[in-house]
């Protein structure tokens, strides 16, 4: 994970359409409409979202195409003016829906090729093809966190072909050493490529160390421990707002892990219910939770500038399996400018949401950089993240 690939953009707006088309015809129609959570919208409304917002960078936002009248579709597909649990009522008929995708999708691309608009500066390098491309994979990573809490509820919400990846990252061999060491240095955080998010813009230097990162993630062996010696019980480990978090919450062990008859574990992912694998990294953890284990193990969460030195240096095992809970709030780098368009990060810099690195097994090879920010609150346990341990030296 020591570099950023140069990629096609156009390819892979490509690719995210025909991910999209399997995902909806993967779902039956029925799970496709329904919402499984409050935090998450229905499968058939991502799949639309996701095609209107290509009409609205291409359609609105580059003046060269026609207007079209398509203000229902704000009304329906723009998140701030259509409530989560409305949409599922509100969406066209199935085979309506995907009818309309396939005819965004030919248009669009015709869109991307006109030459009337390659001077545009969203435009150079292919810069809009990624993002929307970005945007898409963010989406499709969402819609397996549906069928998740889908499953959980007893559903059956289909399944969709795993994203396309190049293959486990193992990092660099590090036989019989568990931890990495790090002497105290200045190193280059950030990443200026044409698809960079704003988030990530602002290439600087920084001062890191001394610290030692673990190989690899916390492991769901490693975390069952946790619970047998009563993590999810003892304040010692837990902060004030995590304990606040437990008492409203109930929790006492990761999304989807459930003890059978026997009292072997069992986890239910979006693929389906397998017994716990001990040595796959632990997932289905809050913030508070990945700070409480790490507490238990006498260690700490990384800052996220340690975690992209450690990646960028190879140091790292079993990357993108899960995201990885970092102890620092999202914050703007040194000359951060919002691109392109203020919304994308500059609301969520708001102190309270934590930055996890890395990607996880559902996300497409295009968000797994060592530069990539993901974001969010710290009660969250449905966004397919575990932790990797630091200490310090």
């Amino acid at each position: 994970m020591s570099a950023n690939p140069p990629l096609n953009l156009r390819d892979c707006l490509a690719t995210q359409h025909a991910r999209l088309n399997d995902a909806l015809d993967g779902t039956p129609p029925a799970a496709g409409r329904n919402q499984y959570h409050r935090d998450l919208s229905p499968v058939d409304w991502h799949y639309a979202h996701c095609h209107f917002i290509e009409a609205v960078w291409l359609g609105e936002r580059l003046p060269q195409q026609p207007p079209e009248a398509q203000r229902d579709w704000h009304d329906l597909y723009f998140p701030e003016l259509s409530p989560k649990w409305r949409r599922g009522g509100r969406l066209p008929p199935r085979d309506r829906l995907r009818a309309w995708g396939n005819e965004r999708q030919t248009l669009h691309r015709e869109w991307l090729a006109d030459p009337a608009i390659q001077d545009h500066p969203l435009m150079v390098g292919d810069y809009l093809a990624g993002f929307l491309a970005q945007h898409h994979a963010m989406h499709l990573e969402t819609l397996e966190q549906v069928r998740w809490f889908a499953r959980l509820h007893g559903a059956q919400p289909g399944q969709a072909p795993a994203p396309p990846r190049p293959g486990a990252d193992t990092g660099t061999p590090v036989p019989d050493r568990d931890w990495i060491p790090f002497d105290a240095a200045r190193h280059t955080v950030g990443y200026a490529g044409v698809d960079a998010f704003d988030n990530e813009r602002g290439v600087h230097e920084t001062t890191t160390g001394p610290f030692e990162i673990a190989t690899r993630p916390v492991s769901n062996a490693d975390h069952a421990a946790f619970i047998e010696q009563g993590g999810y019980r003892r304040p010692e480990f837990w902060d004030r707002a995590g304990l606040e978090w437990l008492r409203q919450s109930g929790t006492r062990g990761p999304l989807g892990w459930w003890r059978a008859w026997d009292g072997h574990w069992w986890q239910t992912r979006p693929d389906g219910e397998a017994p716990l694998d001990p040595d796959a990294p632990a997932m289905g953890l809050c913030w508070f939770a990945a700070r409480a284990h790490a507490r238990w193990a006498g260690a700490r969460l990384p800052h996220e500038h340690e975690w992209e030195r450690a990646a960028r240096e190879g140091a790292l095992q079993a990357t993108g399996q899960v995201w990885e809970w970092c102890d620092n709030a999202f914050f703007p780098y040194p000359g951060f400018r919002a691109y392109p368009y203020e919304g994308f990060s500059v609301p969520w810099f708001d102190g309270e949401h934590r930055v996890l690195r890395g990607g996880c097994e559902w996300s497409d090879p295009i968000l797994c950089r060592p530069s990539l920010r993901n974001f969010f609150t710290p009660e969250k346990r449905h966004v397919f993240a575990g932790l990797r341990l630091v200490r310090d030296r």
